[in-house]
């Protein structure tokens, strides 16, 4: 079995030197193939407020040099355990959604074709349909978790049907998803309408609130979503903005009320042996934010994601 190669030794270089690749790991083309895989997409064109996702996985890649090999959470050395890289960014076209969707979707194809697994750095949420249907195309319809202040599950915004609001309803509507196993957590603020929650759970998905993670507490949470998931294929779904605005600030549609990245990480450790087959970390936007706090966030939340996927054989 050939040894994993793994990040840059930082008692011999520096963290502020050289390429900034996740957690300063190799690049993809430096090692061959990867069991782990991070892809950024800088692609934001499918925002309804503020834009400046695109910018998210040069921030996030940049906050990561502080990482180290060893999460003492899960007692595991992803990088060790696996051989994990960085497959630089899929570029897609900023003016037409139809068309990134689609060069998105053909690129998580290719770069898992040989068995790889993706942790994707958005870019804003319209990300995440090409890439389900990706991992439904190998692994059949799949469990979600998705950890967001907001459903993601409507219809339309200006009668385009591809954009950050809306690609949970489209993955249920072309049956990539299993409907006994989706999930929602972390969403609160103002809704459109009542119509909103009724429409969601019509489409199959249970909801945690950010107030109920702030009652229940996280064990509670977590075993009522691994009861939900149960062992089905699951792909995991971050919008940074599931935080509150005071633990990441630089996103494009904040929402008080949100959970801590405390409470987001210990959630996801919960999630230990589940069969993760595929995660991404979206709508980090550096320009609102401050101290690099929502991209140092994004970057430990990315790195837990891998660390799951080491963590099930």
């Amino acid at each position: 079995m050939t040894v994993p190669r793994g990040p840059v030794d930082s008692s011999r270089v520096p963290r502020f030197a050289g390429p900034a690749t996740f957690a300063r790991l190799p690049r993809l083309d430096e090692v061959g193939r990867a069991d782990i895989a991070v892809v950024g997409v800088p692609f934001d064109t499918g925002v309804s407020y503020r834009p400046g996702a695109r910018f998210g996985p040069a921030a996030v890649r940049e906050a990561s040099r502080l990482l180290r090999p060893y999460h003492p959470g899960l007692d595991i050395s992803p990088f060790s355990a696996r051989q994990v890289a960085d497959a630089g960014d899929i570029a897609c076209n900023p003016f037409d959604i139809g068309q990134a969707v689609e060069t998105i979707e053909e690129a998580a194809d290719a770069l898992t074709a040989d068995g790889a697994r993706l942790v994707t750095v958005g870019g804003d949420h319209t990300i995440a349909l090409p890439l389900l249907r990706a991992a439904a195309r190998r692994h059949g319809p799949l469990a979600l978790l998705h950890f967001d202040a907001h459903l993601d599950t409507w219809d339309t915004y200006f009668g385009a049907e591809y954009t950050h609001g809306t690609p949970f309803r489209r993955a249920v509507e072309e049956g990539i998803l299993d409907t006994e196993a989706l999930g929602h957590v972390g969403t609160r603020g103002p809704l459109y309408g009542k119509s909103d929650l009724d429409d969601d759970k019509r489409l199959g998905f249970g909801v945690v609130t950010s107030a109920d993670v702030m009652r229940r507490g996280i064990d509670e949470t977590v075993d009522a979503l691994r009861q939900r998931i149960g062992d089905r294929p699951l792909y995991v779904s971050v919008d940074i903005d599931v935080l509150d605005p005071a633990h990441a600030p630089g996103t494009g549609t904040p929402e008080a009320g949100g959970m801590t990245s405390r409470e987001l990480l210990e959630i996801l450790r919960g999630l230990a042996g589940c069969r993760l087959v595929g995660a991404d970390v979206v709508e980090v936007a550096p320009a609102y934010d401050h101290a690099e706090i929502t991209s140092i966030a994004a970057s430990h939340v990315a790195y837990d994601l891998i660390s799951l996927l080491a963590y099930r054989e």
